[in-house]
Parts: C-alpha cells; structure tokens; sequence
C-alpha cells in the first residue's frame, strides 16, 4: 500500500495553457532573474532564506558506475574561481542522513506520432513513478499541440495511473512549452526536483523558442532527465534532435538517454532512477554577498586521494540575488 501524505499534499490542479500565455509568463519570469527591477534576480539551485545554494551532484567513474559512498570532505566547490565551504551534504537514499524532500515531475509526448508506441510507454511510465513512492507530490504534463498539468500526491496514484492511462495521441509537438510550464510550477516548491522528459522527436508546435527555453533552464533548481525515442526520424533529423535533448539535459546536470527501441524503456527508467538515487546535495555560503543579480559559475570536483579517475555532473552555476541600490 502506498503511503498516505503529510498536510503537504497537493490537490490536482489540471490546466490548459495556450502558447501565447506560456510564453508571455516565461518572459516575465526570465525578465524577473535579471537585475532590471527591485525583484530577486535569480532562481538559484536550492536556494534558502540564508542564502544557501545548494546543488545536486552525480558523480561516477570514468565507466560510468555510479559513486555513492563520498563524503563531504571528498568534494571541493568554487565559485567563479574561489573556494567555498561546504555546510550541508545529503547523499542519496543513504541510511540516517535523509535528504531535501524530493519532488517528481513526468512530462509525456502523446503527439500524433506516438501513435505507434504509446501503449508500451504508458506501461512504462506507470512503473517508473510506482518505484519512487519517497516523492512528496509528482506532477504529469502531457503534451501534444496544447500542454495540460496535474499534481498528484502519493495518495491520490491511482488517479494518477488512470490519467496516464486514458493518453490518447494527437496533434502536433509543443516539447518547449510543456518543460516551460512545468519549470514555471516546480519554481515554487521547495527541496529537490527531478523531471523527467519522454519524447519521439523535436518540438512542432510551441510558441516559446530554444533560447528562452534554454534560459529557464539555467534559472530553474530542477535536474531534468530526457528519454529520447529517435529512430523513427531521418539520420539529419535525429542528429540535430539529439543534440538539442542533450543541451536541454546537460543544462541542469540532468542526462538524456536514447534507447534504441521501446522494449528497452524498463532498463532505462532503471537508470534514471538509480541516478536519482545515487544523487548528492552539497551546500554552501557564497563568499560573495553582493546581491547584484550576475550570474555566479559553479564548479565542482571530487577530490578524494585514492587514484580514481571521478566524473561529476551538476548544473554549471547560478543567479544571484539582486536588489536594487
């Protein structure tokens, strides 16, 4: 049985947004991270009132296996170049250290082309969400020509299975407006946010272009994993698709997979969740307290003597916050 939730819960909130309104609420809130008005500039990674950044870190080997037993001493972060300290560590799922609760969006492709596969993929993803049953709240925004959203608490799953399964597919691609909605929603709550994209192919239908994207994305706290369904496509196509999934991954320390076939869908959802899993939060007090809205380059290494050859994947930095003088 699924466990019921705290008074945290949220009630579903379903919403269909136009192109035109998503675009202007992503204007305004990319213009709201630039030190313009008297407003804070900046979405920083896990941010809190005593200006806390925070950033979630994978870190593997140099073949790709997960790292899950470093401690805080084992890392080292500077900001544009200077030492920081570290204050608050969480790593992972590991026993009697729990981490900033964990909130999951899933964002589904059920544009026409998906016609062939979304049987298989509803199975999937239903599968996926029922193994990471810690998510406070998980919220689905499926998308084809319109994108519609709806938060669910763990208590309400089996409306949540009903809705993913009663997708039907049609219409055109809204890819960016379906992730800049969900990034628009996901600013608000607090604690770590992992979302996770399935798509077939590039974006056909949205109003907001790859730059504004790409600039909320580096204004968001969440760490975005992309499953990439490309086969179907022309190899030029699938080229340029998978590097534009790619860039919206990498973007935020997230990784985008993609599997050759939907019957391997289960062994990719099994990564996904073992990096959300395997995935530690580090802390700090900036150094730096002028509160003038500048984008702050975060870099992060492992920095444990015992020879090994570490990789680490996390966002690239952060906004600062901006006051007006």
């Amino acid at each position: 049985m699924r466990p019921l939730l705290s008074e945290r819960a949220c009630p579903i909130v379903v919403s269909l947004v136009s192109s035109a309104a998503l675009v202007l609420a992503a204007q305004q809130w990319v213009a709201a991270q630039q030190p313009v008005t008297a407003r804070s500039a900046s979405q920083t990674t896990f941010r809190t009132a005593v200006d806390l950044v925070n950033v979630g870190v994978t870190v593997t080997d140099r073949k790709g296996t997960l790292t899950t037993d470093l401690t805080p001493d084992d890392f080292e972060i500077t900001e544009d170049g200077k030492k920081q300290t570290v204050r608050y560590f969480a790593a992972g799922d590991r026993a009697g250290q729990p981490g900033p609760e964990l909130h999951l969006g899933l964002l589904l492709d059920v544009s026409e082309s998906m016609q062939e596969d979304i049987g298989f993929t509803r199975t999937a993803a239903i599968k996926f969400l029922n193994t990471l049953t810690d998510a406070v709240d998980i919220t689905v925004v499926d998308f084809d020509s319109q994108v519609r959203v709806g938060r669910y608490g763990q208590n309400e799953f089996a409306r949540l299975v009903e809705r993913i399964r009663q997708q039907k597919t049609d219409g055109n691609t809204a890819l960016y407006d379906a992730i800049g909605l969900y990034l628009d929603g996901a600013n608000s709550q607090p604690g770590r946010k992992i979302m996770l994209l399935y798509t077939d192919g590039g974006d056909t239908g949205s109003a907001m272009r790859f730059g504004e994207l790409l600039d909320l994305l580096k204004a968001s706290d969440a760490t975005v994993y992309v499953v990439g369904m490309l086969e179907h496509q022309t190899q030029s196509s699938k080229t340029t698709q998978r590097s534009i999934l790619q860039q919206i991954a990498e973007a935020t320390g997230g990784q985008a997979f993609f599997p050759l076939s939907v019957k391997t869908l289960d062994a990719v959802y099994e990564k996904v969740i073992a990096e959300i899993r395997a995935q530690y939060t580090l802390g700090y007090l900036s150094t730096n307290d002028r509160t003038d809205g500048t984008w702050r380059k975060v870099e992060i290494k492992v920095v444990r003597k015992d020879g090994g050859d570490y990789r680490v994947r996390a966002r690239k930095g952060y906004y600062a916050l901006y006051k007006k003088p």
